[in-house]
């Protein structure tokens, strides 16, 4: 979010993915914005045999899709604002997930604990109606229930979750003892989650640049990097630049795909086209090493109202917890970070559901702030604000004017909302427009196709613990390739097969990672700096694990590689220092030799 805007460091050697933009400056169709929603559209288009770029200005997934809540869910709270055609793609989407990248999207049990029972029948018809908001009151166990009966009805098709189910208060507080002793009953449902958004997003990005291989075009007819900008837009095309190397160079396309979310409207304008599509509000979020919070939710979401009407989580995210989420109109002008005042909020409503439990500042280990794209709100409160989405089509020159008869024009297409759950179905919709202003038509589905490290993925734990076994071998125990297993799917035999075709060594300060997995990764993962290997190559820096001896050795693995003399080892060493202070309040100690 925003991490481009602290100057990153010289690169000495050009990156293939700018070179193939290059030397070929030209597409049928550039997207602009690596987020979910941009690389969703990039593979769907590819598979349809489309001429595609995508270039995104910092790194894939980098923006709100990478600082989301980590969850693909149906979004049952959509309900009360009368979203049910969203509510109804969302399950279906959520389902097909958990299908087609079980790797990364997994089942998550939920439960909701309720204070009252009727509260909130009255101020929800009015809700519905207007959008607005007024006293905020918790919605009662009548109303959840209902919710939660609509949801069930529009999970029955392909649904492979449960039924939700409704506990009173004793049953309740037997299943979850810590749970605040005044609730009067708790409802449990599921929905799923997903651990590694980051690297979802790069194996439907790889899928995409597969699809565009051995179409006798060079450099593949779907090309993509990130750290490359649109600067303008002139009568020759647009203007893109390298932000790695300052390297500026015009690129040519007959459709241009605006998905750069909260920055649509700034993204437009550098185009010359003033749009006013956007009003983004920020969500913040923290992660917390807290073992007597991570018992006390014993394997499950909580999911609540806050007495203030926002719709907060507590979840537990392998040995860490994931609590969440704020709801603020954006300046999008600062940088999102997480503020002192959320972190109280956060703490307050810990307190609120597990009161014997205390939360203090030192258990943060990491702490992440995002822009969602949704649209101008106006007077609606930020959390009534849809979540759904919208396309809109404008044709522009060079000049940014609209275009006139037999001058050369660009049709933009702007993405206006979205969310994770429904990328696939929003890349379809997204995908379906640009078809038809190429009059092109749909050749192959994505709705069944599994993505990336899913195909084949082990559907039983047994079943994983015999792809494990299977891929013992020297250098390699059970944690070390389960942890691959994790981290690429069963791509995780390709990454075996390099680690096993040369020298390899573990590094020092974890045993998660070696120098020859860094290797792939510079190779196979368009690294542009040492910080997208924590944040989003990993999830080291989630989880709070970043030492100054691993930037240290990280930075020595990827320097031939990636070209780094020490001067820029050092420089990406410091950069990634603070994009970690500024952006996640993390402090790590410099060991630069």
């Amino acid at each position: 979010m925003g991490h481009n805007r602290i100057s990153g460091t010289s690169q000495h050697t050009e990156r293939d993915s700018v070179v193939a933009l290059q030397e070929r400056p030209s597409a049928k169709v550039l997207i602009i914005g690596g987020g979910i929603n941009g690389v969703g559209t990039f593979r769907d288009l590819a598979l349809q045999g489309v001429d595609v770029a995508l270039v995104e200005r910092g790194d894939y997934c980098q923006g709100a899709s990478g600082a989301s809540s980590h969850m693909i869910h149906g979004g049952i709270r959509y309900l009360e604002n009368g979203e049910f055609r969203l509510v109804q793609e969302s399950v279906v989407e959520r389902n097909r997930l958990l299908r087609i990248a079980p790797h990364y999207v997994k089942p998550l049990q939920t439960t909701i604990p309720i204070f009252s029972t009727f509260s909130g029948i009255l101020s929800a018809p009015m809700r519905f109606l207007t959008h607005k908001q007024g006293k905020p009151k918790e919605r009662g166990a009548f109303l959840i229930k209902v919710g939660l009966s609509m949801y069930d009805f529009f999970s029955r098709d392909g649904g492979s979750v449960p039924r939700h189910q409704f506990r009173g208060r004793t049953r309740a507080l037997a299943e979850l003892p810590k749970l605040h002793s005044g609730i009067k009953y708790a409802a449990t449902y599921f929905d799923a989650s997903v651990h590694n958004p980051e690297r979802l997003t790069l194996d439907v990005l790889q899928d995409g640049e597969k699809a565009g291989l051995g179409g006798g075009l060079p450099g593949g007819s779907a090309r993509a990097s990130n750290y490359v900008s649109l600067v303008s837009m002139g009568a020759d095309g647009v203007l893109l630049r390298d932000e790695l190397t300052g390297k500026e160079f015009e690129f040519q396309a007959d459709v241009i795909v605006n998905t750069t979310g909260a920055w649509v409207d700034l993204t437009n304008q550098a185009m010359g086209a003033v749009s006013k599509f956007m009003g983004g509000t920020k969500g913040s979020h923290i992660v917390l090493d807290h073992p007597e919070l991570l018992a006390a939710c014993n394997g499950r979401e909580i999911f609540f109202e806050h007495t203030d009407g926002r719709i907060v989580l507590i979840y537990p995210m392998g040995d860490r917890v994931l609590v969440g989420t704020t709801d603020v109109d954006a300046d999008m002008s600062e940088d999102a970070v997480c503020t002192e005042e959320e972190i109280d909020y956060f703490f307050d409503l810990v307190g609120h559901v597990f009161p014997t439990i205390k939360v203090e500042r030192d258990q943060i280990v990491y702490s992440f702030a995002g822009v969602r794209p949704l649209p101008r709100h106006d007077e609606t409160q930020p959390g009534f604000v849809s979540r759904d989405y919208r396309i809109e089509r404008s044709v522009r020159t060079g000049d940014g004017a609209v275009a006139t008869p037999g001058g050369k024009a660009a049709v933009v297409l702007s993405l206006v909302g979205g969310k994770w759950t429904t990328f696939r179905a929003l890349a379809e919709h997204m995908t379906n427009d640009v078809l038809r202003e190429l009059g092109m038509e749909r050749k192959v589905s994505t709705a069944k196709l599994a993505i990336g490290g899913g195909a084949g993925f082990p559907a039983t734990e047994q079943g994983e613990q015999e792809w494990i076994k299977k891929h013992m071998g020297p250098g390699l125990d059970a944690d070390r390739v389960a942890g691959l297993l994790t981290r690429y799917g069963t791509r995780a035999d390709a990454v075996i097969a390099y680690l096993n075709a040369g020298h390899d060594q573990p590094l020092r300060s974890t045993r998660e990672l070696s120098v020859r997995e860094l290797e792939f990764m510079a190779e196979h993962e368009q690294i542009g700096h040492l910080v997208d290997v924590l944040i989003r190559r990993t999830s080291l820096a989630f989880r709070g694990l970043v030492t100054g001896e691993l930037l240290n050795e990280i930075a020595a693995a990827l320097a031939e590689p990636l070209g780094w003399d020490a001067a820029a080892r050092e420089a990406e060493i410091r950069h990634a220092q603070e994009v970690l202070q500024r952006f996640h309040k993390v402090d790590v100690h410099s060991l630069v030799a």
